[in-house]
């Protein structure tokens, strides 16, 4: 993005170019709508444009004056201290706007020379010289000396930063300001992330303060930023996660409505947002812990090493991670998210079949889950560990519930407690529910760590509801990205109620090569249902049944 940004209206196209291309030309960046890739998001891109400026040059016209865009980018300039105001047509420009001097470029024909022009030059080489320049060395330990920044938080840390409003009307403010609260409200439901009250960061309302700037200030490693444009009766909400140390951007969405409710609104974004950045904040935690020297690691490091392991459904990864969090218990035996990880691990090694001592596994998963509620029993992480542990391995349904049913207050923006709800409801046989609750779990993290369980459930789910191309086609999307055997007995049993023996046969081949439990137990374990139970070895009997390849009818 450019220092420049200038805001104007089509019908003053030829003017305006000539004004880009004169600043250009002096060496100044300059950015416009011109400049927008014919592929990109057109608004998106606007608003990133307009809070990567230094400076923002509004050309004023009967136009643009009119114009609801231009108003409120031409507001939000003034409130940063960023706006410099230029007038390509004679007009009164809009209320509140009068009182601040521009410069007339309304007979000027594109000369570099002219003197209106080098008006505008050093207008702007003066607004960009008063950016805040970086300190001197001297200049910095003075700084720290008399403003020590606060120490970074042991856990991941944000603050959700002031939403500009682009909407054109003043009274909006609100909406932007509450949607900062409702986000702020429900992120730090997260127990795994620490959360600035939005008193303080509202409090940075109208500063020119970068990202960078303000994780230093209120000592926290992510900040969240965002813009709100409404016209008529829709509203559109872009923001994006910085890492304040080195200012890139971690992601970025916008989300649009209409204003029938606006209190649903702010809870539908807040929702959607918590649920995106925790997964996001993770990853990048979880890149930094990896790229630290590995001879010397705290506990919250080997923990968070461990989580990408044990999401891989695999044998080889879900070891590591148990080796990872053992280590982590050993550094802190009460740090409860890493016990809940080593119940984990003990409970997948023992699902698919992949220990040496089964019983001893089913033990270590058990012991390991209550030790972590015990520790912690208000996390919504350890509370869903909890929960699959007492559905699968202790027969305990109402614990099950009872315990999700927390972790789903505790955390109702958390995919992967969602994904494990939805587990244990198609464990149950209450297919409607667990459908339900695996396509939230997809809505909050459609790509990222939870994918690999959503796909798996919902293939089974698919299948007890008979729908078995459906859970071909999910069971199929499961084994691209894995090797876990569970893809390929669900889809074995699927093809065979299909009739398609031939398939259904190599699937099952591919399952007894990467698993040595019987198909048989497999079904049991998944299934509480004694009905489902059936339908699924009926299937795996069609398929060791005479090779046809026709579908069912």
């Amino acid at each position: 993005m450019s220092d420049v940004f200038v805001s104007y209206k089509r019908e003053n196209l030829a003017a305006v170019g000539r004004l880009v291309e004169a600043l250009r030309t002096e060496g100044i960046g300059v950015w416009w709508d011109q400049d927008i890739a014919p592929n990109a998001a057109w608004e998106a891109t606007i608003e990133q444009a307009l809070a990567a400026a230094k400076l923002v040059i509004v050309a004023w016209s009967p136009a643009s004056v009119a114009s609801e865009n231009v108003k409120a980018e031409a507001r939000w300039a003034r409130t940063q201290g960023r706006l410099l105001q230029v007038f390509v047509e004679a007009c009164e420009p809009p209320l509140f706007f009068g009182e601040r001097q521009g410069v007339d470029l309304k007979a000027w024909s594109g000369a570099g020379s002219d003197p209106a022009f080098r008006s505008v030059l050093e207008a702007v080489r003066k607004g960009l010289e008063q950016q805040p320049a970086a300190p001197s060395s001297d200049d910095a330990t003075v700084a720290r000396v008399a403003d020590a920044s606060p120490p970074l938080p042991a856990k991941p840390s944000i603050a959700v930063m002031p939403f500009a409003n682009l909407s054109g009307d003043l009274e909006q403010e609100y909406f932007a300001d509450g949607m900062v609260a409702e986000i702020t409200t429900a992120l730090s439901r997260i127990r795994s992330i620490f959360v600035i009250a939005s008193s303080s960061t509202l409090s940075f309302k109208g500063k020119a303060a970068g990202a960078q700037e303000v994780a230093r200030q209120l000592g926290v490693r992510f900040v969240l930023e965002g813009s709100v444009r409404r016209a008529a009766n829709r509203v559109r909400i872009a923001v994006q996660l910085i890492d304040g140390g080195d200012g890139a951007q971690l992601w970025a969405d916008r989300f649009e409505d209409t204003l029938d409710d606006v209190f649903a609104l702010q809870d539908k974004v807040a929702l959607a947002v918590a649920g995106k950045i925790e997964p996001t904040v993770q990853e990048a935690e979880i890149r930094r812990a990896s790229a630290r020297p590995t001879g010397n690691m705290s506990s919250y490091d080997l923990y968070l090493r461990s989580l990408p392991l044990s999401l891989t459904v695999g044998k080889a990864g879900i070891s590591q991670a148990l080796d990872l969090v053992t280590r982590a218990i050993a550094l802190d035996p009460e740090y409860a998210s890493a016990v809940s990880q080593a119940a984990a691990c003990h409970y997948l090694l023992d699902r698919y079949a992949w220990s040496d001592d089964p019983a001893a596994e089913r033990r270590q998963a058990v012991e390991m889950a209550h030790r972590a509620l015990l520790l912690d029993g208000d996390d919504p992480r350890i509370l869903a560990v909890g929960a699959l542990v007492a559905s699968d391995l202790e027969h305990d349904q109402p614990t099950a519930v009872a315990l999700l049913d927390k972790a789903l207050v505790l955390g109702p923006s958390n995919a992967i407690v969602w994904g494990v709800s939805g587990a244990v409801w198609m464990r149950a046989g209450e297919t409607d529910r667990a459908l339900e609750h695996l396509e939230m779990s997809i809505r909050l993290d459609p790509m990222g760590s939870a994918r690999l369980s959503q796909l798996s459930n919902t293939a089974l789910v698919r299948f007890q509801q008979r729908r078995f191309a459906d859970a071909v086609a999910f069971a199929k999307q499961f084994i691209q990205r894995t090797d876990a055997p569970g893809g390929y007995a669900c889809l074995a049993a699927s093809y065979g109620h299909l009739r398609q023996t031939d398939a259904a046969r190599e699937a099952l081949k591919g399952y007894r090569a990467r698993s040595p439990q019987p198909i048989e137990v497999f079904a049991r374990s998944i299934f509480h249902d004694p009905a489902h139970t059936k339908l699924f070895l009926d299937g795996i009997a069609l398929a060791e049944g005479e090779s046809s390849t026709g579908a069912a009818p």
